[in-house]
């Protein structure tokens, strides 16, 4: 549907433009949201061509009808269509390219703006038309899936599975520990106790 316009654009312009060598960039139809009451701003660039003037058209009531906008040369002058708002619909020469400003849009501007450029050997460059959509929420990209939080990863107790202590595996470091303790602190008290027994003639041996 977007192919529609521009192709009607190219019939129809063509009727008063007989003789003339054309050229059609072929890009896709970039579309805008403008809000209403805003002002929207259509640029029509040089880059490919030594642009003389430039025509301004749009598409409208579900691309059935085309509307000359008006035209606009290197010297800055202008001509309108005969049923476009002046004051709504301004159109300029800037450095490298022409301008088409449209001020306070509403919903009836809605349509597929295009521009012709012209160059003083009447060579023509037929432009992509931008789609403005005044007053339209933008589509929103697709929200990305939700990725579901890993599980917290529980500590690994290696113990054995028979009779499992209640307490885990603190309880088979720990009471071991305290054995070997309690064997040391016995075996010490009982040197002690042995050394004490002893007369202090068998003491005094001993040190020597």
């Amino acid at each position: 549907m977007m192919v529609l316009p521009l192709a009607w654009t190219l019939l129809t312009a063509s009727l008063w433009t007989l003789g003339s060598s054309q050229i059609l960039q072929r890009e896709p139809i970039k579309i805008r949201y403008p809000e209403i009451l805003s002002t929207e701003a259509i640029e029509c660039d040089c880059t490919n061509i030594s642009c003389d003037s430039v025509y301004w058209f749009r598409s409208i009531q579900d691309h059935r009808k085309l509307e000359f906008l008006g035209k606009c040369n290197n010297a800055d002058r202008t001509h309108h269509g005969a049923d476009v708002d002046k004051t709504r619909f301004k159109l300029s020469k800037q450095s490298m390219s022409f301008m088409l400003r449209i001020i306070n849009v509403t919903e009836k501007d809605t349509g597929i703006y295009s521009c012709v450029l012209k160059d003083r050997q009447n060579t023509e460059m037929w432009k992509p038309g931008i789609l403005l959509r005044p007053g339209v929420i933008p589509p929103t990209s697709a929200p990305l899936p939700k990725t579901k939080p890993k599980p917290p990863v529980k500590p690994v107790c290696r113990c054995p599975t028979e009779n499992p202590s209640p307490d885990g595996c603190g309880s088979l470091v720990l009471w071991p520990s305290v054995g070997l303790v309690a064997a040391l602190a016995l075996a010490l008290i009982c040197t002690l106790y042995y050394f004490s027994r002893l007369p202090k003639k068998c003491r005094h041996h001993f040190m020597k």
